[in-house]
């Protein structure tokens, strides 16, 4: 109600958004968007350091974590591409697919909670998940204490991230470095930020073109604030329910964690910045360019048919929310010991092996 209320402010103000000007148009986009900030945000209960950022730097590529010591967070969520993994679904342990598509690491601390179905309430928490889980890393909070144990390297980081601990090296710990570094996987400077600074070049004709009809449409009624999405939970299919490929039956979505009726296929709304770096599009990931999944949205989520002009209008703004990417180095990271479990392999191979 908070955001109809806003919207229905906003468009009172002026006579016809069609027709806002470049001023009329930046104090709308000011009024449901927020810029990436230039820095990492300050994370409640979770201080940064120079000695946690490294560590967390090197926990994020490092393969060991998983049982199979194949699979890192850059495995599904790579630094060189936007976060992503070009994939519908992930590979994990022994081939296996994953449900859903990987949602991009890129700006994710800016979401209200994470994955698909917000069941991780932040960056730390999410890190913990594909590590156990069978599908993806295959491990064990004690396993990965066990291999980060028997490396000196490790143990001195974790020391020095965690001062005063009297044993530091744990799976927590863990995440809290992991998150630590996320935090930093942030992309300010995209064409609508530039915009809303005053830069009436940020944009292009048609990608204001495209923030009209973004805004008047309805689009940003689910997709605003800093990370344009991520912030609150929606139907996927409000006017007409999209198949079964695009909405499978047996993925209901939030309900697996509310096991409220009323959640049943309801989802995360994905964040939109640098949305035309991170295909392939939706929970499933079987929407593979931007314009067919803008069309989806039309007609899914907004009832509506676009024109062919109007989704190349919406598609170019879309691609105008590409940020300044992180430049990460890939971490030298410490050689296994004597004591270092060796991994745990597995037969299963794909179908094309």
């Amino acid at each position: 109600m908070k955001k109809l209320v806003l919207f229905c402010v906003t468009l009172i103000a002026i006579t016809s958004l069609a027709s806002a000007s470049d001023s009329e148009l930046r104090s709308i986009s000011k009024s449901m968007f927020k810029p990436i900030p230039t820095s990492a945000p300050t994370l409640q209960d979770n201080l940064a350091s120079a000695d946690k950022l490294l560590l967390g730097h090197m926990l994020y590529f490092e393969p060991r974590l998983s049982a199979s010591q194949l699979i890192s967070c850059q495995t599904c969520h790579n630094v060189g591409l936007a976060g992503g993994d070009l994939q519908e679904t992930s590979t994990g342990h022994g081939w296996q697919k994953g449900p859903r598509n990987a949602p991009t690491s890129y700006n994710a601390v800016f979401n209200s909670a994470q994955f698909w179905d917000g069941r991780a309430e932040d960056l730390a928490e999410q890190s913990k998940g594909p590590v156990q889980a069978s599908v993806e890393m295959n491990n064990t909070p004690a396993a990965v204490v066990t291999t980060l144990k028997s490396m000196p390297i490790y143990v001195d980081l974790f020391t020095k991230a965690f001062p005063g601990q009297k044993d530091p090296v744990t799976f927590d710990n863990m995440a809290d470095a992991i998150e630590i570094f996320e935090a930093t996987l942030i992309t300010p400077h995209d064409g609508l930020d530039r915009f809303m600074a005053g830069d009436d070049k940020g944009l292009t004709a048609q990608q204001k073109e495209g923030l009209l009809l973004f805004v008047d449409n309805g689009c940003a009624d689910c997709h605003d604030g800093i990370n344009l999405g991520g912030s609150d939970y929606f139907p996927f299919g409000v006017a007409e329910k999209p198949n079964a490929e695009l909405l499978p039956p047996g993925d209901l979505g939030r309900f697996t964690v509310t096991n409220t009726s009323d959640d049943k296929y309801v989802f995360r709304s994905p964040p939109l910045r640098n949305v035309a770096l991170t295909g392939p599009y939706f929970h499933t990931g079987k929407v593979w360019t931007l314009k067919n999944a803008v069309a989806v949205m039309s007609n899914s989520q907004l009832g509506m048919e676009m024109s062919a002009d109007e989704i190349a209008n919406i598609t170019s703004f879309l691609e105008a929310l590409t940020g300044d990417q992180p430049q990460v180095m890939h971490p030298l990271l410490p050689p296994s010991t004597e004591k270092t479990p060796q991994p745990v392999l597995t037969t299963k191979l794909s179908a094309s092996h």
